[in-house]
């Protein structure tokens, strides 16, 4: 492609070029239509954010209070057996507490002795409580069936049952060692 010069440019384009005067008033008329399509477009945008915006409004606080009823009603409250009743309240305070006191005596008989009989223990008493929380998600789908708050506290008895039971292997443990440490007497 050859490059061309300003002039030679001119040159090929002359006799193309309009070089008439307008019309009288062409630049008035000019003027007018410019400002007639400037007001109309502003106009236009006028019209149009002013009846975006309560639709905007609206679409949002639609928007939140979906997002605040789907938070609300997707985590429903999980029920035990504190939530029953006042009475079972004082019963589920009462086997915590109980089972809290049993588990600080089995941590203090710790010794390499007991150790192997503790670790089970506490290997049940895990698997019981994720029974148990199944239970509480069974008792908040039942609608506080009978049947599911019985197994709770059967839940809870068991729990102290396994408890007593290995504190008591600990005694006769303890025992053993005792009677098998003392020096024996032969005549």
């Amino acid at each position: 492609m050859e490059k061309y010069t300003l002039d030679e440019l001119f040159d090929n384009l002359k006799g193309e070029f309009d070089i008439n005067e307008p019309k009288q008033g062409h630049e008035h008329r000019f003027l007018d239509k410019l400002n007639a399509n400037d007001l109309a477009s502003v106009e236009t945008k006028k019209i149009i954010s002013i009846n975006w915006k309560p639709f905007i409004a609206i679409a949002a606080s639609v928007i939140i209070c979906l997002g605040i009823f789907t938070t609300i009603n997707a985590q429903p409250e999980v029920m035990d057996l504190a939530s029953v009743s006042p009475e079972m309240s004082e019963t589920q305070d009462f086997f915590t507490a109980t089972i809290n006191a049993e588990l600080k005596k089995l941590n203090s008989e710790r010794s390499p002795f007991t150790e192997q009989v503790i670790t089970d223990a506490l290997d049940q008493i895990e698997l019981l409580e994720k029974d148990y929380q199944k239970l509480k998600t069974d008792l908040t789908e039942s609608n506080k069936d009978q049947r599911v708050i019985y197994a709770m506290i059967n839940n809870f008895q068991n729990r102290i049952d396994i408890l007593n039971t290995v504190l008591k292997q600990i005694e006769t443990i303890k025992e053993l060692k005792t009677t098998s440490d003392e020096p024996k007497n032969t005549l």
